[in-house]
Parts: C-alpha cells; sequence; structure tokens
C-alpha cells in the first residue's frame, strides 16, 4: 500500500481546532482497511468523516487533524495485532482513550490509525489486602472509584474530568488531590504496554504489584507521561487508598492574591496534611458564583479539603483557620455535609466552563505551569500583572499546593492580533516558570504546543537521551508522531 504522506499547516503555535485540517489526505488503501477489519470485525473500523473529524481534537484550541481510520479494539491481543499491522505497513498510530486532553495530544498530524481503546473498559483484578487495582484503558476514574465504593478503597487523583485511567497514565495527570496523595506517577505500580512492533511489555513484570523495587531501569516512570509516543499501554496496575473516616471542605476569601498565596505555603509549612488547596482568583471567583450559584465573597479565595479521623480533621480546620486569618482571611466557612461539599468541588471542577461564559461565543485556553512552593507568591502576582497589562480576558485557579496553576485566558478565534498576544502570554509565562527553576507543564504535557518550551527546560542532552529513547523503542517514529520532541 501507499505510504502515507501529510503535510501540516500550522498557525503559530495555537492552531484552532474548529478548523479542521481541509488538506488533502493520504488515504489508506482499502486492501490495508480490510485487513484492520479482519482483526477486530467490520463494526469497530470506521472511515467515516464525521468518526474521523471527532478523533482528530481533544479538549483544547489545537486545529483538528483527523485519522484516516479508526479502529475499536476489544483486549490486547487485537491491540498487538493492529499495532503490528500498522507499523509493518509505515501507518502512523495514535491512541485515543477519553479525548479530555488539552495539548493536542490525539492530533493526527501524518494521519493514520486512531486506536480508541475505550471498549477495553474492564477492571481485571483487585487486590484490597495490598492496595491496588489492575484496569483496562477504558476505565474511567469515576467508575473505578464506584466500583471501589463498598471496599473502603479509592482512587484520589482527580483532574477534573472523567479522564480514561490509562490515558491519564499517559499524560502524566494529576489534579486537586495532589498535595496529599500525589500525582498520577505516584499511584502507578505497573503497565501493561503494546510496542510499536506489537511485543507486549510489563514495565514491572508480569502481575506484580509490589510498593517499591530497586529492580533495574524504572519502565514504569519511563511510559508514565509519554503520551503515546512509545506504545500503547493497554493495563495499568494503581496504588489505591483507604477511604477517609472523616472529610470537611472549607473555603476562604483574602483581600489580595499574595495574601492567599502566603497563606497556601504557611499551611504546608505548618504541616498541615490538607488534601486539597486550590486558589481562585476574584475574576474567577465572580465567574464560579454566577455559572454555579455560590455563596462566597467576589475576592481571592482558597478552597480546601481535609481527610482524617473525626477529631484529626477538626484540628486540621482550626489551624488552617487560625494561619488563614494571620493573613487577613474573612468569611471562612467550612462544609461537613456531602452535598455542600459536592456542590464547592463540582464548581471548581466547572471553572473552565464558569469561565468560558465570561466571554461568549470565545475560545479558551489553559496555561499549566509549576513552580517551586517558595516561588510561587511571585510568580501569581507577576502573572496577574502580565495578564492585565496583556488585555487578554483571563482568570488564574490551581493546585497551589503543588506550585501548579493555570490561566484560564478566552479569545477570539478570528482575532488574529488577539491570538497573538495570547502566544506571546503562554510563552512569557512558560519561560518565567523556568527561570524560576519551574516547568512548563505540571499536568497537561507537552503535546504539539509546548516542544519548544521543552527544549529550554531540559537542554540538549536531555532532548538528544529523550531522542534516542525514542528511535531504540520507535525507530520508525509512527508512534503518535509530531508529540512532545
Amino acid at each position: 500500500m501507499a505510504s502515507l504522506l501529510r503535510a501540516t499547516a500550522t498557525w503559530g503555535h495555537f492552531p484552532w481546532r474548529g478548523y479542521c485540517s481541509r488538506i488533502k489526505q493520504g488515504k489508506l488503501g482499502e486492501d490495508f482497511v480490510e485487513a484492520l477489519r479482519a482483526v477486530v470485525g467490520s463494526p469497530h473500523v470506521s472511515t467515516a468523516a464525521a468518526v474521523l473529524q471527532q478523533h482528530g481534537h481533544d479538549e483544547s484550541m489545537h486545529r483538528c487533524q483527523p485519522p484516516d481510520a479508526v479502529v475499536w479494539p476489544q483486549n490486547v491481543e487485537q491491540v498487538s495485532r493492529l499495532a503490528a499491522l500498522c507499523y509493518g505497513h509505515s501507518v502512523p498510530i495514535i491512541p485515543f482513550g477519553t479525548g479530555t486532553g488539552l495539548e493536542g495530544g490525539v492530533c493526527a498530524v501524518q494521519g493514520g490509525v486512531c486506536f480508541n481503546l475505550t471498549h477495553m473498559d474492564r477492571i481485571l483484578a483487585l487486590n484490597p489486602e495490598d492496595f491496588s487495582v489492575v484496569v483496562e484503558p477504558g476505565v474511567t476514574r469515576k467508575a473505578l472509584n464506584t466500583h471501589l465504593r463498598d471496599t473502603g478503597l479509592w482512587f484520589p487523583v482527580d483532574p477534573g474530568a472523567d479522564a480514561s485511567l490509562c490515558g491519564m497514565a499517559a499524560t502524566g495527570a494529576s489534579g486537586t488531590n495532589t498535595v496529599r496523595y500525589g500525582t498520577i506517577r505516584d499511584n502507578v505500580l505497573n503497565l501493561e504496554v503494546v510496542l510499536p512492533g506489537g511485543q507486549l511489555l510489563h514495565t514491572a513484570g508480569r502481575g506484580r504489584h509490589y510498593r517499591k523495587s530497586a529492580a533495574g531501569y524504572n519502565l514504569t516512570g519511563l511510559f508514565v507521561g509519554s503520551e503515546g509516543t512509545l506504545g500503547l499501554i493497554t493495563a495499568a496496575t494503581l496504588r489505591l487508598h483507604p477511604a477517609p473516616e472523616a472529610t470537611v471542605a472549607a473555603t476562604c476569601a483574602f483581600p489580595s492574591v499574595q495574601a492567599a498565596v502566603d497563606s497556601t505555603v504557611h499551611i504546608l509549612q505548618a504541616a498541615v496534611p490538607v488534601a486539597r488547596i486550590e486558589f481562585l482568583d476574584e475574576v474567577m471567583m465572580d465567574a464560579c458564583i454566577r455559572y454555579s450559584k455560590l455563596d462566597c465573597s467576589v475576592a481571592p479565595t482558597l478552597f480546601l479539603e481535609f481527610h482524617g479521623s473525626e477529631q484529626a480533621v477538626v484540628e486540621q480546620v482550626q489551624r488552617t483557620e487560625e494561619i488563614t486569618q494571620a493573613n487577613g482571611a474573612f468569611h471562612f466557612s467550612w462544609a461537613k455535609e456531602a452535598e455542600e461539599r459536592s456542590q464547592l468541588w463540582a464548581a471548581r471542577h466547572n471553572a473552565w466552563y464558569a469561565a468560558l461564559a465570561l466571554r461568549p461565543g470565545c475560545k479558551g485556553y489553559a496555561t499549566d505551569v509549576c513552580v517551586p512552593i517558595s516561588r510561587l507568591p511571585e510568580i501569581l502576582v507577576q502573572t496577574k500583572e502580565d495578564l492585565k497589562a496583556s488585555g487578554l480576558t483571563g482568570t488564574i485557579v490551581g493546585h497551589v499546593g503543588d506550585g501548579n496553576f493555570h490561566c484560564i485566558l478566552l479569545v477570539d478565534p478570528e482575532d488574529t492580533e488577539e491570538l497573538g498576544r495570547l502566544e506571546a502570554f503562554a510563552h512569557q509565562l512558560g519561560r518565567r516558570a523556568l527561570a524560576l527553576h519551574g516547568t512548563c507543564t505540571g499536568e497537561h504535557g507537552i503535546g504539539l504546543g509546548k516542544r519548544q518550551l521543552l527544549q529550554e527546560e531540559v537542554g540538549a542532552v536531555g532532548i538528544e537521551t529523550m531522542r534516542q529513547l525514542k528511535a531504540t523503542l520507535d525507530p520508525r517514529g509512527l508512534m503518535n508522531p509530531g508529540k512532545v520532541l
């Protein structure tokens, strides 16, 4: 069959996703499509234009770049056979989970075959005594926690969206509970990965789910955050945690961004084992109050959550209230009932949609820098000033307990001058984070838009080492091409 050659047009670093590629695509030969059908069955292969477009973008602003075919494998054996077929014919392979990524990670920049893994949605093994579970790539975090509801266990990594757990591993996701429970990287014990040629790898050994090991290279860590560029994750062994006896949520407003962020640092320095500590600036709070009908002040605000025994939670809340009041906090309120807590965190998770409602008809872009905690007050205050100077409409929200925050920026996709200001602001922020010994991405990944910043972050030797690893595992460069490197 003819090899797939696809030119890729760009619109700066931020090609808009609403523009679906109109470039003439290289088509897969009918014999190759029939070979795909022979592996998974005709109902599980599609070349329909609407389906291809659906799989050519995620939740980001990157331009839709559809694949040439979509397949829905039902098990790991089919994934292996499909991968070997594609690799043998030099056809690019693009993994697809729930499509909730924010960096264009599913865009098929060279065409090829999209592997939609959502039909592989079984929980393969649950080991309550070992605090571990094995899931297929179609299992989402909410589905897993529903399954665990009666076990006294839960999986706490919460990026907001109901993302697939293997997709979270692939992108190095984290979220609101990271300050207490760690990122997805800290909670993956083993991965089953189909390599580009179809070989099956268990990164920690088949069936193993130990809590620590000093055996050889950390292959699990290599694939976490690899964004589908090294292989297809077909199962993940995850670390589970005991569900807390008691949970209390709290909010407190502050007279300034500086006061709110100083409180965050002081709470962490006081060793309060806070489970969540989220910052929302006054613009974000105004949007959330309108969108989610919250009874809160329009001011820089912290959302907090505490886990532990009944007595421990009371002590944590009291100590936190003392610290925040010393920094000028007002309207400190707490919620113990599940319904109140759910309303509060639903508002936080809906912050993206609340921000979009500030400027109807416009689109959103989220930055994702992370800095050492000690530099957090400096960068947040400076970012607030930069945002005002840029003339852009935007909010600031973030997981400040880890030093990670997002600017949600609203732009008119038809306004090239405004898009230019957006690009300049995003790159200035990324470089400011790097200058403060931070990273250009705390949890969204590199994808299409942050490749230059990655080079600046890890340096020439770091990039060359990554390229050598990529060339060893994927010598033809067919695994999710155009991403990361």
